[in-house]
């Protein structure tokens, strides 16, 4: 009879339901990020129609441009987690990949709460998933978090995604500030 060591069969057991969960967010992120390169592409095609007639004073003109901006800059967030989820080589790697991607997700899953609900449910239960991946890998690599850390990177992730996606709508619409716009 093989002897087994209780903790590695239950190391074993964790890594295992892992790969599921991973790929499982995984393809929701996928889905949920088609929506959005939807939404975003016929909010594009309003805008250049509407952007010959614009008028700053109208709040309807004033609200279909931050409603670009805001589904880009959810879509670029987006399309980095996953970016950051595909590195994902192995177990020991999630530790140091997905903990600055949790606070993403939930911050794009608040920024689409009103404007698609579907979207946004389906976001804070990806961050669940994530989360319980984080735990368990940290659990099976011994790792540990330093959550000022992983802030820190979240937080420079955002910025550097905000003036990317200002920097792009503002060469789309030249003639449109959008900071003056999405801080009015």
């Amino acid at each position: 009879m093989v002897k087994y060591d209780v903790n590695s069969i239950e190391n074993i057991s964790h890594s295992v339901t892992l790969v599921p969960r991973l790929d499982y967010s995984v393809n929701l992120l996928d889905e949920i990020i088609n929506v959005l390169e939807g939404e975003q592409l016929k909010l594009v095609d309003t805008n250049k129609e509407l952007i010959h007639n614009f008028d700053d004073s109208n709040k309807l003109h004033v609200d279909s441009f931050k409603l670009e901006w805001l589904m880009t800059h959810s879509l670029e967030i987006l399309l980095d987690v996953r970016r950051n989820m595909k590195r994902i080589t192995n177990v020991g790697s999630i530790p140091e990949i997905l903990p600055p991607s949790i606070p993403l997700v939930r911050t794009v899953s608040a920024q689409l709460f009103e404007i698609i609900p579907n979207c946004s449910r389906k976001l804070s239960e990806i961050s669940v998933h994530l989360g319980s991946i984080v735990l368990d890998s940290a659990a099976l690599t011994m790792a540990r978090f330093d959550f000022s850390q992983t802030n820190h990177k979240s937080s420079t992730l955002l910025n550097e995604v905000k003036l990317m996606v200002d920097s792009k709508l503002n060469k789309q619409y030249p003639n449109l500030d959008f900071f003056k716009l999405c801080n009015t």
